[in-house]
């Protein structure tokens, strides 16, 4: 299902040479004119952007650069900024939910703007019973890190859904740039998985 992403005709674009997923954290360093005024502005108006994976090109390029954007993005809402000093922001944000990504363009500050339509959520599905290894796994390199102070996952921890096991491997595998773009778009979670599985499988010599 698609639908109307916004009110407004145009959603504002952070592209990235990364690739947020669902539940996802991203923490951003800002200090280009053209994102703290749209930090400053998703922040007013309580609003989110869309961050989209870069095909081509540099984060920081204008028209005049040759940029290709991937058609499948996910909304990101602010849920902390922190000022480090004049003219910096440290920002960390939540994905939220895909959208397929029209015509795009760059107003003249290089901030880019797409038109975007929501794309439906991950259904609700629980992990199967040849998923539970991979669920433990994740459950015990959570609490590994945790216990070295790191914690790259947002919470709630949601292990009773395929979607969001998937979505965490996919973020921890060493995984190509691409790879990690076709799995975020594919729309069946309980694939997803079995993707994560068979590569968790090669990863660590298992048959």
């Amino acid at each position: 299902m698609i639908e109307p992403l916004l009110s407004d005709p145009e959603l504002p674009l952070f592209p990235l040479r990364t690739v947020l997923f669902p539940a996802g954290l991203l923490e951003l360093k800002i200090f280009e004119v053209r994102y703290l005024d749209l930090m400053s502005r998703c922040m007013r108006e309580a609003r989110p952007f869309g961050v989209v994976c870069l095909k081509s090109g540099v984060e920081a390029g204008f028209s005049g650069d040759a940029v290709s954007l991937h058609e499948v993005g996910t909304l990101a809402e602010l849920i902390e900024v922190d000022s480090a000093q004049a003219g910096i922001l440290i920002v960390r944000c939540r994905g939220t939910r895909r959208f397929a990504l029209g015509a795009t363009h760059q107003q003249g500050d290089g901030l880019w703007l797409g038109a975007a339509s929501a794309l439906a959520d991950d259904p609700l599905l629980a992990p199967g019973p040849a998923h539970a290894n991979i669920v433990k796994s994740l459950a015990d390199a959570i609490a590994s890190l945790a216990a070295q102070g790191a914690e790259p996952f947002l919470e709630p921890h949601r292990f009773e859904s395929a979607a969001w096991v998937a979505n965490r491997w996919c973020e921890i595998l060493p995984l190509p740039l691409e790879a990690r773009q076709r799995l975020m778009t594919l729309a069946d979670p309980l694939a997803r998985l079995d993707i994560v599985d068979s590569l968790l499988r090669v990863e660590h010599g298992r048959h």
